[in-house]
């Protein structure tokens, strides 16, 4: 019998194993696959480095600035360097070992090559996890139950608490790892918004390897192919003049789903479950940037767990603390405002954007804001919504 049982090791599932482990309950992380790459872009914010230090010493490429090109291929550029600590850009494959053997070394016990696929159930009440493994069906008991296996989470909708995703609730993105010369500034970050509501990035990796890939949003689902934007995409001249060479060697290649519309709210916690990162909405739905947030409610769901443990009080009511707590109602808050903000971007065909990027470069109070929207996920505030009317 474990204290905890958390479906996935990614960094929602990894932090809070880690979390809950130091303080010394019995926990179970159970994982799919620690060999397979979440397909992602890979950036992380500095504000990784509040709950990784360790990482500031990583071989991770660091970014200082960020270029963001308008439909109409209008470019705004803001640089932080020595003004603020870097981002990072890291491999999922890489990253994620790291931060899961974290939660390792601080007394989570991993299980790899499990498929979570159903919940053993007692009286009505989930008191498990049942798993695929290459050797059988395995079994593991627990108090309390985290979800953390991602979008395509079998769990999640077994549970009760979260419908399937609708079409027009996601994003489909596909990408890339490449590697060979190039144009590209090594500490910088390129973002390229598409007329539809889609947009594409590349993000260096070091000097000679960057990750590519575009996605599309919402509505643009039924509209588009995922497959035909991203070829699109790289052969778009402009996108050429950073990418000059005719060959690249493509390294790895996949595409994926995102939660396009922020936080599913209704869905977070039961009588004795949680559902953490992707699988709940943490994601951005302006940047697709997923794991700053999902480490914050892998975090948050961690501390509620111990606290009901530590006084023996597992119920609907004891992890409502998860929901409620001041972090989790701020994201959620502000993927809200962030909604609403994406569909400004996409009117008119892109071109709210490049006035924003205008405005952005006479103003530096809304240049600011703008920076910070994007790259720390911070809602704006009234004036600057003011100004976009």
């Amino acid at each position: 019998m474990y204290d905890v049982i958390i479906s996935g090791a990614g960094p929602a599932g990894s932090k809070c194993a880690e979390i809950v482990a130091k303080s010394g309950f019995k926990v179970a992380l159970i994982e799919k696959d620690t060999n397979w790459r979440k397909p992602c872009g890979g950036i992380v914010s500095s504000r990784i480095f509040k709950y990784y230090p360790q990482l500031r010493k990583s071989n991770f490429q660091q970014i200082f600035s960020i270029s963001m090109y308008s439909p109409d291929f209008y470019n705004f550029r803001y640089s932080w360097k020595n003004m603020l600590d870097p981002a990072i850009n890291v491999d999922r494959l890489e990253f994620d070992d790291t931060i899961r053997n974290v939660a390792i070394d601080s007394g989570a016990e991993l299980f790899d090559n499990h498929i979570s696929f159903d919940f053993i159930t007692k009286d009505n009440q989930n008191i498990g996890i049942k798993t695929r493994t290459p050797s059988g069906i395995k079994e593991y008991l627990g108090k309390i139950i985290i979800i953390a296996d991602g979008m395509s989470s079998k769990l999640a909708i077994k549970s009760g608490l979260r419908e399937k995703w609708k079409t027009k609730e996601i994003y489909t993105c596909k990408c890339a790892i490449m590697e060979g010369k190039n144009l590209l500034d090594k500490e910088c970050n390129y973002f390229f918004f598409r007329p539809y509501k889609g947009y594409g990035w590349i993000i260096p990796l070091n000097d000679n390897k960057f990750n590519i890939g575009a996605g599309l949003a919402k509505e643009a689902n039924v509209s588009f192919n995922v497959n035909e934007i991203y070829s699109e995409f790289l052969h778009d001249s402009n996108i050429k003049k950073f990418l000059p060479s005719l060959n690249y060697k493509e390294i790895w290649k996949a595409a994926y789903p995102l939660p396009a519309l922020g936080v599913k709210e209704k869905c977070l916690f039961g009588d004795n479950i949680m559902i953490i990162g992707d699988a709940a909405g943490f994601v951005s739905p302006i940047s697709g940037e997923g794991i700053h947030a999902s480490i914050v409610s892998g975090n948050i769901a961690a501390e509620t767990a111990i606290m009901a443990l530590a006084n023996e009080k597992i119920s609907r009511e004891t992890l409502r603390r998860y929901k409620s707590h001041p972090y989790i109602k701020k994201i959620i808050r502000n993927f809200k405002l962030k909604t609403a903000i994406a569909n400004f971007f996409f009117e008119n065909k892109g071109r709210n954007l490049s006035k924003m990027f205008q405005l952005a470069e006479k103003e530096e109070n809304f240049r600011d804001e703008l920076v910070n929207m994007f790259l720390f996920n911070q809602a704006p505030s009234k004036d600057f919504l003011l100004k976009l009317k």
